[in-house]
């Protein structure tokens, strides 16, 4: 019997686990992966990821020593043959934009290494990675404090036909914050051009909004 998409998108979403392993999945030709801090369901055909998930907590950002960032992006050593990517993003225009930020992994030297691993990367414009995309992610930190922990999903959209090498690049890039203490739900999204200069507050959508247009079903849990 063939299961439809959603349903297997919805399944994924629920899924938490502590430990590395890989599942593979015919619809949207994608695969998922778990690593120490994110999840990455990551599109072979696109070569960036559809979907990222993490919990952030105030004690995975509260250490006496930050481990130091790589010196590169590498192919994710489960899938080097989709993510051997270096090249693609060269010269590109685009930068390599973290999902789950780097700077959330720097208390634990394996998260930190796994965060620069293509499958947590996607094609964006300095004027989102550098700019507004930072904001949020600095934004995200400053709930950490208030509400000690949040449930973080982000992803990619594609619309037109564009790519940098084989690298497909995405149209839209949103994030969903789910904040445990309060329930309350934060939605943002954004397009990946050069016309980002506004307040944050300006991005906020609705969860439905982000949903027509990823297909991502959102769960509470």
């Amino acid at each position: 019997m063939r299961i439809p998409f959603n349903k297997i998108l919805f399944n994924l979403v629920l899924v938490v686990v502590s430990f590395t392993c890989i599942t593979f999945s015919q619809e949207n030709n994608t695969i998922t992966i778990y690593y120490k801090y994110y999840s990455t369901t990551f599109s072979k055909s696109k070569h960036f990821p559809m979907v990222v998930k993490y919990w952030l907590t105030r004690s995975m950002l509260d250490c006496e020593q930050r481990f130091k960032r790589p010196k590169k992006f590498k192919p994710d050593p489960l899938i080097p043959e989709f993510t051997n990517l270096d090249k693609d993003y060269k010269k590109s225009g685009y930068d390599r934009g973290h999902q789950m930020d780097a700077y959330d992994c720097g208390c634990d030297s394996t998260a930190m290494v796994e965060s620069f691993y293509y499958s947590n990367v996607t094609p964006q414009l300095p004027a989102l990675n550098r700019g507004i995309w930072k904001r949020l992610e600095e934004y995200t930190r400053k709930l950490i404090k208030e509400y000690d922990s949040v449930l973080v999903w982000c992803g990619s959209v594609t619309i037109e036909e564009r790519h940098i090498g084989k690298v497909a690049v995405p149209d839209y890039c949103w994030k969903i914050i789910y904040i445990k203490k309060s329930g309350a739900v934060k939605a943002y999204s954004f397009r990946n051009d050069m016309t980002l200069a506004r307040e944050l507050q300006s991005f906020e959508v609705s969860i439905d909004s982000i949903r027509n247009l990823s297909g991502f079903f959102f769960i509470k849990h």
